[in-house]
């Protein structure tokens, strides 16, 4: 007769289930960058292309069955560059960066991108299962495990180095989507893509970390590409506004596209007035939270 200890079953259950969850995790929120150099579509001649040029498409057209998702859109992207693309819901803003990495065919068009270009990713949202014991650290680790000091830097470098031993979990949506940032930033990107990257955090939160993008983007000289659908995202420091409903309606420095007529017809005539929550100043500081930091005098 062989006899199971109620004890040792749970646990040993309890390790095997944490490491295919472990796993899977690891599979599911990899968030890799796509493998470009494999795209199918065959991309412009390098020799034509600008030596701070990271990526960059060229009259590309997509439909779905009959629809229409994009049409003759033209889309590019630096070193150190900032550009946004905005739109409603439905625009083909997702459509267009899928196609941009590779990963989805158009009908038409040309993509160039620089060879062995690196890109970082942070989508939108991650879902981790509550139960599930998983730090800050352990997920920055999966994706990048060897170089402890650059995890160190980066959480640094985003003010969140307090969050290393927290739960995933347990932490506020302003303090997670800074750790998706951290994330991306561990694989030293040239190009960084960011899918609605306030999701979730409050309008001070918003503020504070658009200038921390704008920031690395100076420091690292690393372009950026931002993803929204929410007109009070357009932040004054993007160097280039792209407006995307099926077809480029307009482009330019976020002031010059709040007074184009078809950004106005658009989004609306006070839709403008949504930019300047992002061109005050303030002679305070707020923390994560949107709370205001106590000064420090000397």
């Amino acid at each position: 007769m062989i006899y199971h200890c109620p004890a040792c079953s749970y646990v040993s259950e309890l390790t095997i289930t944490l490491y295919i969850v472990n796993s899977r995790l690891r599979h599911v929120i990899q968030m890799q960058a796509p493998d470009l150099e494999n795209s199918s579509i065959p991309p412009a001649s390098k020799s034509e292309e600008p030596s701070s040029l990271l990526l960059a498409t060229k009259s590309i057209n997509k439909h779905f069955a009959k629809r229409k998702i994009l049409e003759n859109i033209d889309l590019s992207i630096n070193e150190g560059q900032i550009v946004t693309l905005i739109g409603p819901n439905g625009a083909g803003k997702t459509v267009l960066v899928r196609i941009a990495l590779g990963l989805m065919q158009p009908d038409s068009g040309t993509i160039y991108h620089r060879p062995s270009l690196c890109i970082g990713y942070m989508p939108q949202r991650v879902h981790v299962e509550p139960t599930l014991p998983l730090t800050v650290k352990r997920f920055l680790q999966l994706a990048n495990r060897h170089d402890r000091e650059l995890i160190a830097s980066t959480l640094k470098d985003l003010k969140i180095s307090h969050l290393e031993q927290q739960q995933l979990s347990a932490i506020s949506g302003g303090e997670l989507q800074r750790v998706l940032l951290a994330r991306a930033l561990l694989r030293k990107p040239q190009l960084l893509i960011l899918d609605e990257p306030a999701q979730g955090v409050d309008l001070a939160g918003q503020a504070e970390l658009y200038q921390l993008i704008s920031e690395i983007s100076s420091k690292q000289g690393c372009g950026v590409l931002m993803i929204s659908h929410d007109l009070h995202l357009v932040m004054s420091s993007t160097d280039e506004v792209i407006c995307l409903n099926h077809h480029v309606c307009c482009h330019g420095k976020p002031e010059h596209v709040s007074n184009d007529p078809a950004y106005l017809n658009l989004f609306g005539a006070n839709a403008s007035k949504s930019l300047a929550v992002y061109t005050h100043h303030h002679n305070h500081e707020h923390d994560l939270t949107g709370n205001v930091k106590e000064c420090k005098h000397d």
